[in-house]
């Protein structure tokens, strides 16, 4: 049930923000156990003064005006060692199927409740029983 959103400079072309969207699906379903067919994803195309990060870099990590933002807001309770192969599975797909450097994929989680979300109908489809 997760949520994507990708933000990504206006210049990428819709073979690569598809390519970026189809690369955090396949991670989801074969790292992070996510059922098939649960695909919700927000793109978001930028101006190049709408993406900010820091220009002299974070953490060691440089980034360049191609840098992505990947939020996945996804039911809580999945392991560190997950996360972690989740996120290098998303930047390694990434970087091989459009050749985006991997430092400019930027990945945030943001972990939810199974009742804090509600899939159509105005209903709490996974409500506590």
């Amino acid at each position: 049930m997760p949520l994507v959103r990708i933000d990504l400079n206006k210049s990428a072309s819709p073979e690569v923000a598809r390519a970026i969207g189809d690369a955090v699906y396949t991670a989801m379903i074969e790292v992070a156990n996510v059922p098939p067919h649960d695909k919700f994803q927000i793109v978001t195309r930028h101006d190049d003064s709408e993406l900010v990060y820091p220009a002299e870099g974070y953490l060691g990590v440089q980034y360049s005006r191609n840098i992505v933002f990947i939020q996945v807001t996804w039911v809580a309770g999945r392991s560190t060692e997950t996360k972690k192969a989740f996120y290098k599975r998303i930047a390694d797909d990434v970087h091989a199927k459009t050749g985006l450097a991997k430092s400019d994929i930027f990945i945030s989680l943001v972990d939810a409740a199974r009742e804090d979300w509600s899939f159509g109908n105005g209903e709490m489809q996974y409500a506590p029983k």
